[in-house]
């Protein structure tokens, strides 16, 4: 009987953990909407940018008023990274040659995952939603490296 009880909630969590898994393309194009997200700035690609960000997506660190020391949320959105995509490195001087890129998907369930990128200069924590079926950011909340500079 005790068998049979084991045997049967085995059974039952393989279910509702094989239910809420997430396939290999899953986890591929995930680490693809992160790379899209940090190479649209290395590359000049806005369209990159915006195939990997939802519309209403924002963008959130820490900051200092340099005039009163205090912190501050400082937040940034879709339309101004699109922006950032198409202007930021226009010299070729803001990475270096092999710029660091580094994705980690720390959690992925049914339709929503977390990830963290590590760049050169600053790492990306990001909520991504698989929504109509195409993963897209919907949060990011980074620091540079040197949380000094902000």
């Amino acid at each position: 009987m005790i068998k049979s009880a084991i045997l049967f909630l085995c059974f039952g969590f393989s279910v509702i953990f094989h239910a809420n898994s997430q396939s290999l393309k899953d986890s591929t194009d995930i680490k693809q909407v992160a790379l899209d997200y940090i190479e649209s700035q290395h590359n000049l690609k806005p369209d990159q940018f915006e195939r990997a960000a939802h519309p209403r997506m924002v963008k959130r660190t820490f900051w200092t008023n340099k005039t009163t020391q205090k912190e501050y949320l400082r937040e940034t959105f879709t339309d101004a990274m699109v922006l950032l995509a198409e202007t930021y490195n226009m010299k070729g001087d803001k990475f270096p040659e092999r710029p660091k890129k580094d994705v980690v998907i720390l959690d992925i369930y049914d339709k929503t995952a977390s990830v963290k990128l590590i760049a050169d200069d600053w790492i990306d924590y990001m909520h991504i939603v698989k929504l109509n079926g195409k993963w897209q950011i919907v949060n990011v909340l980074w620091q540079f490296n040197d949380s000094s500079v902000h």
